[in-house]
């Protein structure tokens, strides 16, 4: 299969990101056994940002397979390493140097959303408890200048470790939940971009994605 090149004007690919989750698909299907809830929550178009907790390397694959839609998550620069760097530029993803204020990722982050299409981001930065404990700024950012509604998603049951085949992976054929949950915009109405009002708004933001992972948790027993 050939995958689309980064487009004229530089953006992550959307043809890309569709053969991304066609990929997604029949990956997470075929090596466990996703059960999706609330996808029917997720906005049919315009941009959104999807805020994923982030325990396993496979949450993010997982969401692309499962999502109603294309998506183009922001992936650490150290991801994109031999014949994964044009695999994942060709699906539409986005390279994010997690060290410094990378204006390219963000320019390109910010396409997607201009373009109406779905951003995923992991707004804790890293893998740990996928708790949603510690969040940074930049979901937040782009959500309130992208004037995008976010859309919690938690992946639980990607960090069982009993009963694994392969190390670093969750056992297969094991049961993986996505629970999508309401969109809600972060921001308070004013459209600032201050510090103050970033840092507002990521408190409201740790509140409902929190909020989310602890339904999620309740409605699928996890």
């Amino acid at each position: 299969m050939s995958l689309p090149s980064r487009g004229e004007d530089g953006l992550p690919s959307a043809r890309g990101a569709e053969v991304g989750r066609r990929i997604g698909v029949g990956l997470m299907h075929g090596l466990w056994k996703p059960r999706v809830l609330g996808a029917w929550k997720v906005p049919a178009t315009g941009p959104v940002i999807f805020a994923v907790n982030h325990s396993h390397n496979i949450d993010g694959p997982m969401v692309m397979g499962v999502a109603p839609r294309p998506t183009h998550f922001l992936i650490k620069k150290e991801a994109f390493i031999g014949p994964l760097d044009p695999f994942l530029t060709g699906i539409g993803q986005v390279k994010v140097d997690r060290a410094a204020a990378d204006r390219t990722a963000i320019g390109r982050a910010l396409g997607v959303l201009e373009a109406g299409g779905v951003l995923g981001i992991f707004p804790e930065g890293t893998r740990g408890e996928g708790d949603f404990a510690s969040l940074r700024a930049g979901l937040a950012y782009f959500a309130v200048r992208g004037g995008a509604p976010i859309v919690p998603v938690a992946v639980l049951g990607s960090s069982g470790r009993r009963g694994r085949l392969i190390k670093g992976l969750p056992p297969l054929r094991s049961r993986i939940d996505v629970v999508f949950g309401d969109p809600f915009d972060a921001g308070d109405g004013s459209g600032r971009r201050t510090r103050r009002a970033l840092d507002e708004a990521t408190e409201r933001i740790q509140k409902q994605l929190t909020s989310h992972l602890e339904n999620a948790r309740r409605l699928t027993g996890r």
